[in-house]
């Protein structure tokens, strides 16, 4: 059954709730005192690394779920912005902020 522009709206905000509490998290983590062992600096650093990575790949689908609600306000969400192409409901339910048609993704 297809789901109404407001259950894709309430989607994409518990979405962006749940990836504003990870990124909160991350920066907590991020901003954690280091140790004061050599090696555990190093081993803290890295995992520094993964939790940036982590937090660029949430802002990346942050944005991507802004422009979702911006297509939801202008009344064009569920079609391509490259083709014009209705998406595929069983692609906006796997990807509900995409803007492209599965021909378009490729």
């Amino acid at each position: 059954m297809a789901r109404t522009v407001d259950e894709r709206r309430a989607q994409l905000l518990e979405r962006r709730a749940g990836l504003e509490s990870g990124l909160r998290t991350i920066e907590a983590a991020l901003e954690e005192t280091p140790d004061p062992d050599v090696e555990e600096r190093a081993t803290e650093r890295e995992g520094d690394e993964v939790l940036e990575s982590l937090g660029q790949a949430e802002q990346l689908e942050l944005r991507q779920i802004a422009a979702a609600l911006g297509r939801i306000d202008e009344g064009s969400y569920g079609v391509c912005v490259r083709c014009g192409a209705t998406i595929a409901e069983e692609r906006l339910d796997l990807l509900p902020a995409t803007p492209f048609c599965r021909n378009c993704a490729i």
